[in-house]
């Protein structure tokens, strides 16, 4: 405020010529976050556009969203499905991205999958731009539901939505997508979360019909209090259902007739297996399948050793397990233990193609890796 008109004009020069060849809009940026803070600063909007600006640069960073992991991903069919030829569908990846602080945002990747199990990413953007609150409260931080919107300037691979709230200020973690159909009306992707506040985490629900625009909504209820919720992709019975693990240890279902609401369940999966025997649990939705519900879990052995398997649930009755694999279906290897996060390999979520289950993977929390497996030899796997 002290700086006369001239420095004033410089020193936003030489923030343009640093950083406007690396982002979209910067100076709507600073002006953007001169708007957020000028209350808080007791300052009023008779200012030149020019002296908000800098304000407003004054209090922005870069930050590498991903700079020190990127994994936990989960894949949905994306809502854009023209152009697409021979069986190819054009799919949404979600990751869990870490930054400085250890603080976890979700990444987004589109990309077009084959029946033969091939994935072709777009190009990723240089720089990302964070969804901003469509919603904003006149001042302060968020309490409750939050709307955040896509920069219509930004691709969905180049954008990231980053905490908003209190209960969300240390992470946005693992992200479950699931392509849900409801019993009548438009699809709507959903998308259960945990939000880390630095004490205590929570479940919460990403909602989207255009990954245009993303409903953050806390969840209640006992059940909610706990990681690793994921949604079935229909109700069943008439009643929304999750794959929870509410004592950290074994797999639950439960129901709802809220979508925001869980609470009670029952436990349908204990550990069993020498390579799950100190926890197991689901990794996503599960995927309706002809013969049932296709359900991939994570068991953790010794040596906190994460690995992937795979169960077949009833198709009318999710609470009785039909067969479920006996040894890992991927685990870490010499070539993949290494990093971040050692001797896991972990995803939020898989896709069938046909008779093909696509599956994405985090590796060692360090990078992401895909593979494709038969459903039929898969099934042929199980006891």
């Amino acid at each position: 405020m002290a700086m006369d008109m001239r420095t004033c004009d410089a020193e936003l020069a030489l923030v343009n010529q640093d950083f406007g060849d690396r982002h979209w809009q910067t100076r709507a940026v600073h002006l953007e976050r001169y708007g957020q803070i000028k209350a808080l600063l007791g300052l009023d909007n008779r200012l030149r556009d020019t002296r908000k600006a800098l304000i407003g640069a004054y209090f922005c960073h870069e930050y590498s969203y991903a700079g020190a992991a990127l994994t936990n991903p989960s894949i949905a069919p994306h809502p854009d499905q023209s152009g697409m030829e021979g069986g190819a569908v054009r799919v949404v990846l979600s990751m869990r991205a870490v930054g400085e602080g250890h603080i976890s945002s979700i990444a987004f990747r589109v990309g077009i999958l084959t029946p033969d199990g091939e994935l072709q990413l777009l190009v990723e953007p240089r720089v990302a731009m964070a969804a901003h609150a469509c919603n904003p409260p006149p001042e302060g931080v968020p309490a409750g539901p939050v709307r955040a919107c896509r920069y219509e300037e930004a691709s969905l691979s180049g954008t990231v939505i980053f905490p908003f709230t209190q209960a969300q200020r240390n992470g946005l973690e693992d992200l479950r997508m699931v392509h849900f159909h409801p019993d009548n009306g438009e699809p709507v992707w959903y998308g259960t979360y945990t939000a880390y506040s630095g004490a205590a985490i929570a479940s919460e629900m990403l909602v989207t019909r255009d990954f245009q625009d993303f409903e953050l909504l806390p969840m209640t209820g006992t059940a909610a209090r706990n990681k690793g919720m994921a949604l079935f992709p229909r109700k069943i019975g008439g009643r929304f259902a999750m794959i929870g693990r509410q004592d950290g240890e074994n797999i639950w279902y439960l129901t709802s007739d809220d979508l925001l609401d869980w609470n009670d369940g029952e436990v349908i999966v204990k550990p069993k297996f020498p390579w799950e025997l100190v926890q197991v649990g689901n990794c996503g939705s599960p995927i309706e399948i002809d013969e049932g519900w296709l359900l991939l879990t994570h068991g953790v052995g010794a040596m906190r050793k994460y690995a992937v398997g795979a169960m077949l649930l009833d198709k009318e009755d999710p609470t009785r397990v039909i067969s479920r694999m006996t040894a890992p279906l991927i685990s870490p290897s010499d070539e993949n233990r290494e990093g971040y996060v050692p001797n896991v390999v972990y995803t939020c979520g898989a896709m069938a193609l046909g008779r093909m289950l696509f599956i994405p993977y985090g590796v060692a929390d360090s990078s992401i890796a895909f593979c494709s497996v038969d459903i039929d030899e898969l099934l042929s796997e199980m006891v």
